[in-house]
């Protein structure tokens, strides 16, 4: 009997195939009290089974073949900074020699209390990585259990291929969960999608999914508790759907929109190096949005004119307290910045709060982390940290055009004393004899209250960027990660619609840049709405780039403008934007 389950579409298209189940190690754990005579062995298994896992992902790192995405060997990178958190095992230590627990008890009643913490974040990417550190869990269980640490859930799925499903037939991978290791024997030659009861648009799942081009649905909560092994699955990673033992009426029909999907994408390719003008002659600027160094080479192969953010806080994360120097991020930032090949690299300060270098100041419980330290205002917190970030971007800015973001930003006086520290940290590379280079300044418009005294902002700022995410669910008050409520985040809310124009209008009135780099930028549906607002500049993940553009170059542009009007002042915007569909 056909049913179907639904989650989050993170990687478009359509994949049909049986399904192959994978189970979590933590689901297997034994649960028994030690004597004190066995404290040490147990405490020398974690230690082993933690080196091993750590060697085996140093391999695996070491040996990316060439056309492994470039995101892979960056969430490698953040699984070995997670295996190498002190705090982490001292915790797991803590409950063998306190409470005598057996090693896999501890590891895992540590795991559900570091988890809670991540739980309590409130930037998306950083919630998360709760995940990661599952995965991470997972394999040092696995480990443990007598399984070497190659065997991953995807290595264990490619061995049970056998039972039942027939030669030839594609293969979807359903899981709770899958870590960047996983993903490395993830070919497209072997599973044709993936289905996850975990993750979230920004988990690692989801950009590893974007950038190997599968379609994927994460999130269904359900799906590996529902789904069968050898099923026949129909993966819609459009409309994030999954299909369980479809109708043969309901796989032609998959099948053909798949054919249409492989036209369609041999269709944009060719838009690759268009220029991105409007019908009536406007440039718009398609720029990528990027997390580590190396994606600059995805933009720029993706055909981005240019990054236009470049999330810091990346080089911040998994490193139990100790934040990067300046010549680190120094380095980070030039590598991004060559990597560009002259285009522009807008680098967005760090956007982080409620974490680890937060509990330095006794913070342990942070009771709405979406309202307190964090971002700009944890950097205004932590001037001699905000200020060696912000020589290491000035530093970097001598090897090509940088841009300079801050997010956050709410008040004058934030202005100020951000552009205080700014001018502090140019007489601090002064005196030290440093080269540094120009940098535009600009904020990031994702508060209320930045966008209705948007023309303050823009007496002191180069340019402006819409954050849509937080913009949103600040002006909804609606926090996107909770399920209860998610339904009511609405792109198109009269509010956060009018809230978008007016940024944008004052920006253009004055001749400042202005652009979104939310997911609506990427969002073909929502491109013709903001080019009839006067939006010119969009950024986004390069996988969305081609489809937007599409829109960009169908669209006139000025007629749009009296159209776009109509929806600000419509009651349900959505009618009116499905109608000029």
């Amino acid at each position: 009997m056909t049913f179907s389950i639904h989650g989050l579409a993170v990687a478009r298209g359509i994949a049909i195939g049986r399904a192959v189940l994978t189970a979590s190690s933590r689901t297997e754990v034994r649960h028994y009290f030690i004597e004190p005579e066995q404290i040490e062995e147990e405490l020398a298994r974690v230690r082993r089974a933690r080196d091993a896992v750590a060697q085996e992902l140093q391999r695996l790192a070491d040996e990316l073949p060439p056309d492994a995405p470039p995101e892979l060997s960056a969430l490698l990178d953040v699984h070995l900074l997670l295996l190498q958190d002190e705090l982490f095992i001292s915790g797991t230590h803590q409950w063998i020699v306190e409470r005598r627990y057996n090693a896999e008890w501890a590891l895992v009643t540590q795991l559900e209390q570091v988890a809670r913490q991540f739980d309590e974040m409130d930037d998306p990417y950083l919630r998360e990585r709760k995940a990661d550190l599952e995965q991470v869990v997972d394999r040092i269980l696995r480990y443990m259990r007598g399984n070497t640490a190659t065997q991953t859930p995807a290595a264990e799925a490619q061995c049970s291929l056998l039972d039942g499903s027939q030669a030839g037939d594609a293969l979807v991978l359903v899981a709770q969960d899958l870590s960047p290791a996983d993903m490395l024997q993830f070919k497209r030659s072997v599973f044709a999608g993936f289905v996850t009861s975990a993750g979230g648009k920004t988990s690692h799942t989801a950009i590893v999914a974007r950038s190997m081009d599968i379609p994927a649905v994460v999130g269904t909560r359900v799906a590996h508790q529902l789904i069968r092994q050898d099923d026949w699955l129909i993966v819609d990673g459009d409309a994030g759907v999954v299909l369980v033992d479809p109708s043969p009426a309901m796989l032609e029909e998959y099948r053909l929109r798949q054919r249409q999907i492989a036209l369609e994408r041999e269709r944009l390719e060719r838009l690759r190096h268009a220029p991105a003008l409007t019908l009536d002659g406007q440039p718009v600027e398609l720029q990528a949005n990027i997390e580590q160094p190396a994606d600059a080479a995805s933009a720029v192969k993706a055909g981005a004119s240019g990054v236009g953010l470049f999330r810091s806080e990346f080089l911040f994360m998994g490193r139990d307290g100790q934040l990067p120097d300046e010549q680190e991020q120094y380095l980070a930032y030039r590598a991004a910045v060559e990597g560009m090949q002259g285009l522009p690299l807008t680098i967005r300060t760090i956007d982080i709060g409620a974490d680890k270098p937060l509990e330095r100041h006794g913070r342990d419980l942070i009771l709405n982390p979406a309202l307190g330290l964090r971002a700009i205002r944890w950097s205004l917190a932590e001037p001699a940290m905000f200020r060696a970030q912000l020589r290491a971007v000035l530093r970097a800015a001598q090897h090509g055009p940088v841009r300079l973001m801050f997010p956050m930003m709410a008040h004058r006086h934030e202005i100020t004393q951000t552009l205080a520290l700014v001018e502090q940290a140019r007489q601090e590379l002064q005196q030290r004899g440093e080269a540094f280079g120009p940098v535009q300044l600009g904020a990031m418009i994702e508060v209320p209250a930045a966008a209705l005294m948007i023309d303050v902002f823009l007496q002191h700022f180069d340019f402006v960027s819409l954050g849509t995410n937080d913009l949103i669910q600040y002006t909804l008050a609606i926090d996107r990660a909770d399920e209860e409520v998610a339904h009511l985040y609405d792109p198109l809310h009269p509010a956060v619609l009018h809230l978008i124009a007016q940024v944008i209008a004052a920006a253009n009135a004055r001749g400042k840049s202005v652009s979104v780099c939310g997911e609506m930028a990427g969002d073909p549906g929502m491109t013709r709405l903001l080019l009839g607002l006067g939006l010119r500049s969009f950024s986004m993940h390069p996988a969305q780039l081609l489809a937007v553009k599409q829109e960009v170059l169908r669209a006139n542009a000025s007629k749009l403008a009296p159209w776009a009007q109509e929806v600000l002042a419509a009651e349900d915007p959505q009618a009116l934007l499905q109608q000029n569909s």
